[in-house]
């Protein structure tokens, strides 16, 4: 009888029902399209996943902490391909105010969302600034370069430096797909 692997993922409470989604749809997609079973329990935020695959519940997993971290459950489920990721930066580590947790926030969010914005467009992932921290769901290599614009915003880099890279290792991505 091949063993069944568990996972249990704790996630913000206001993100529960956007993990079950209008009459279950959300749950009941990600339990098929990642083949897991999911159990959920509203009251203390905890997601329990079980499967006998254990690099489904790897990525199912991904996909809720992902919900959790702020994204639309159909940008969270780009997860289930395999060169997508995940990659989280804690606020704690450059920050242990509030209010200097806020002003770093407002960093990487910009004036009207437009630092946010140019991180997406410049790297063509996506960016959510939820809670303690800033996420970002991209591919696996343009989703570590987001991560470290982010990095650099909230260690104090100047905007205008941070887009300079972005678009320098965009013009890098780019040559190395047209070579290969």
């Amino acid at each position: 009888m091949p063993e069944t692997y568990a996972y249990e993922v704790r996630v913000p409470k206001e993100r529960v029902a956007v993990i079950i989604g209008q009459k279950g749809s959300v749950k009941k997609a990600l339990q098929e399209q990642a083949g897991v079973k999911m159990e959920i329990d509203s009251d203390e935020g905890v997601v329990t996943l079980a499967s006998e695959d254990s690099l489904a519940l790897f990525t199912a997993r991904e996909v809720i902490r992902a919900i959790g971290r702020g994204f639309n459950p159909d940008v969270a489920q780009l997860l289930l391909r395999q060169d997508y990721a995940l990659e989280t930066v804690r606020l704690d580590d450059y920050a242990n105010t509030k209010e200097s947790k806020q002003r770093l926030k407002g960093r990487v969010i910009g004036m009207k969302g437009k630092g946010r914005e140019q991180i997406e467009r410049l790297t063509d992932c996506f960016v959510s600034v939820y809670g303690k921290t800033v996420s970002v769901i991209g591919e696996l290599e343009k989703a570590d370069i987001a991560k470290r614009a982010v990095e650099k915003l909230l260690a104090g880099a100047m905007h205008a430096t941070v887009w300079r890279y972005l678009e320098k290792m965009r013009r890098k991505l780019k040559e190395e797909e047209y070579a290969a």
